[in-house]
């Protein structure tokens, strides 16, 4: 299931970068195309994810704001941006997951597909994050 569930947030990192890219984008198509590529991810989980972070999308980019002083939305890595705000929603949003499981999974996947400094920049914010949510 750990297996199924990474791949599920590596496709929602995936049609958030393309949002991003193309505002006008169909996210449930891009989504169903993300999943057919990466076969073994948990379809529900993944829809559960996207729907969530498209529904708090503003309130995660304050709190990510908020912890990243000195970081503007715009100035941070693309990919960082959109690890952080699963991991935000996750954090503040899914009691099923456990916050250091939360923050795992988005360093590996900032280090996977972001930047060199990436995965660092990612574990000092949802970090950040994670102590001032409990």
């Amino acid at each position: 299931m750990a297996r199924r569930r990474h791949l599920s947030r590596i496709a929602v990192m995936q049609v958030l970068f393309e949002l991003e890219r193309r505002p006008a984008r169909d996210t449930q198509a891009s989504l169903r195309r993300v999943l057919s590529e990466l076969n073994e991810a948990d379809e529900a989980f993944a829809q559960e994810l996207l729907t969530g972070v498209l529904d708090h999308r503003d309130h995660l980019r304050e709190v990510i704001q908020i912890h990243a002083p000195g970081w503007s939305m715009e100035r941070m890595d693309p990919i960082s941006r959109c690890v952080l705000t699963i991991g935000c929603y996750e954090l503040l949003h899914r009691s099923d997951v456990p916050p250091a499981v939360v923050m795992d999974e988005a360093i590996d996947i900032a280090k996977e597909y972001g930047s060199a400094e990436g995965g660092k920049f990612v574990n000092g914010v949802l970090n950040a994050i994670a102590k001032g949510a409990h």
